[in-house]
């Protein structure tokens, strides 16, 4: 009796992602992957990143998204080297995709690469794009259960943040179960509350970004 074996299918993306992850490596540039949901306000939190970040670093945005290049549009206001990846009905990016990507920056003139992937707090979890990190963004109007709904996000981020923070006193949130539900999944992620669109916390997570840039790249990239 023949058995047939189906091999994994994350193998070839995963082969993929580690000659993504080496070509960051020998371009010294640092990579992060914003995971969020649709709505979440990933991209008002880029431009507003890009435009605070710009003179004291080069950075290049890869960003995912079903049909438009609207993202792209407004991001490009902000960055030189901006890339749109349209996935169709694809509900993530992969590293191939990714890598296409690369392929219209300068890496090695990049001190940092940021992929904005397709809204969605599921898919894109399981796909290693060859990153050196993983951020999770969460919003207060999605409610303060989705740590316990998408607990991988919060096993996988080097860092989650809490958007939306200037609509807390309009919406009903219980923070103090978001909190707990984040620390039984997992004690040590940090955790950062922000509002992109009024700036609040903004200089926190800005901080946090200037580090990962300023450490050994080639000791931050996930393995």
């Amino acid at each position: 009796m023949e058995i047939n074996v189906v091999e994994n299918v994350l193998k070839l993306n995963d082969e993929i992602a580690q000659l993504n992850r080496s070509m960051l490596r020998d371009a010294g540039t640092a990579c992060l992957n914003l995971m969020g949901s649709p709505g979440s306000g990933k991209t008002l939190l880029l431009e507003k990143t890009l435009s605070a970040l710009r003179d004291e670093m080069r950075i290049g945005v890869i960003t995912g998204d079903l049909t438009t290049t609207r993202d792209a549009t407004r991001l490009a206001a902000h960055c030189e080297h901006v890339s749109q990846i349209n996935t169709g009905k694809g509900c993530h990016l992969d590293a191939n995709q990714v890598r296409q990507g690369m392929a219209t920056m300068p890496l090695d003139e990049l001190d940092l690469l940021i992929i904005e992937n397709v809204g969605n707090l599921i898919c894109p979890i399981g796909f290693d794009l060859g990153q050196t990190v993983k951020v999770g963004l969460f919003s207060v109007p999605e409610g303060d259960d989705k740590p316990a709904k998408h607990p991988y996000v919060v096993l996988e981020a080097g860092v989650l943040l809490l958007n939306k923070m200037d609509l807390l006193p309009y919406v009903p949130f219980d923070m103090d179960l978001f909190l707990a539900d984040i620390r039984a999944i997992r004690e040590d992620v940090p955790i950062m509350k922000i509002s992109a669109a009024s700036g609040d916390g903004l200089d926190g997570w800005f901080n946090w970004v200037k580090r990962l840039v300023g450490s050994e790249v080639g000791e931050l990239l996930e393995t």
